[in-house]
């Protein structure tokens, strides 16, 4: 009975190191397959339909925003929004409370200082197909004048709607009133630095952390009220990146590329901030090393290891006994 028990041990323990770790819809790298998506400027994750991501381009023929399945990288439902002017440069994507859609048109493509700037929020809807959505248009301000800016996010737990200029030597967190009017001006005011050329940002599912991405690296912030304090360095795919978001459970922050066949490229979270039982927002290194997974892989295995020894084990003594 050693063969079979040496064939039976050499199964088990290349199970134990070859399980796959399992993954959530919408937590894996993906590519970007419509060919009408060409500029990706933001990426926004649905709560409602998992894997789903909401993604536009910077500059389009209409008031487009695209929903594109993760596990296949194919548009599944196209949003025409009514309700608003023709988008100028819309630069970012976020969702906020009770799965209502906000798109940020707050660029200055070809160096034009807009003495305002848009946003328009809408429901994301329950069936994804392609359909029409009005939409409410919100006019926006600085306190401080015209900037440019590609960076705008939506607070989970409050709704609050907030803004990051981008400047090549950092920028600002512009604050907006804690509730926008569709029928006066909107006017954000700068609260604190950010220490990044911003291309996007992303709030994390719990709101405890702020990750803000640019072309060459990002910064992961404890929002701590809005006080932000600095965490951790965030690795980011090189290139004119110009989206992010957090997987719907927060273990990955997706980060995203422009360009005709885009990859969206999943990390590990910066010290699993946003997972529902986050007790910070800080830990672990989310420097891009796969740090976080390895050390799952690794606990998995030995789980499946010690399984497998004590199967053995017991089989051993059933064979003496025969």
């Amino acid at each position: 009975m050693r063969r079979p028990l040496a064939i039976l041990a050499g199964v088990l323990l290349t199970g134990a190191f070859t399980l796959p770790a399992s993954a959530a819809p919408g937590d894996e790298d993906f590519t970007i397959k419509d060919p009408r998506i060409t500029e990706s400027s933001g990426l926004a994750a649905s709560r409602q339909h998992p894997g789903i991501y909401w993604t536009h381009n910077d500059q389009d023929t209409g008031a487009y925003l695209y929903a594109v399945d993760s596990s296949t990288g194919e548009t599944v439902a196209t949003i025409t929004m009514t309700g608003v002017g023709t988008p100028r440069d819309v630069e970012a994507i976020s969702m906020g409370p009770d799965n209502q859609l906000y798109v940020g048109d707050i660029g200055d493509n070809d160096g034009v200082q807009w003495p305002y700037v848009w946003i328009y929020r809408l429901p994301e809807p329950k069936t994804l197909k392609d359909q029409t959505i009005k939409a409410t248009q919100y006019v926006v301000k600085y306190t401080d004048g015209t900037r440019d800016a590609e960076s705008m996010v939506v607070h989970p737990r409050t709704g609050r709607v907030y803004i990051i200029d981008k400047h090549e030597d950092g920028g600002h967190l512009y604050e907006g009133p804690a509730e926008l009017s569709p029928s006066g001006t909107n006017v954000f005011k700068p609260t604190v630095p950010v220490d990044m050329w911003a291309t996007d940002a992303a709030f994390s599912p719990d709101g405890r952390t702020l990750a803000v991405r640019g072309y060459l690296g990002g910064i992961a912030y404890d929002w701590n009220g809005g006080k932000l304090k600095r965490l951790e360095r965030i690795s980011v795919p090189l290139g004119q990146g110009e989206s992010a978001s957090y997987s719907p459970d927060g273990s990955k922050l997706m980060l995203g590329m422009e360009g005709a066949g885009s990859t969206v490229v999943a990390e590990d979270a910066p010290g699993a901030a946003g997972s529902s039982d986050s007790a910070t927002g800080s830990g672990s290194s989310a420097s891009g090393d796969d740090g976080d997974a390895s050390g799952s892989n690794l606990k998995v295995g030995a789980i499946a290891l010690g399984a497998a020894c004590v199967v053995l084990f017991a089989l051993r003594r059933l064979f003496r006994r025969r």
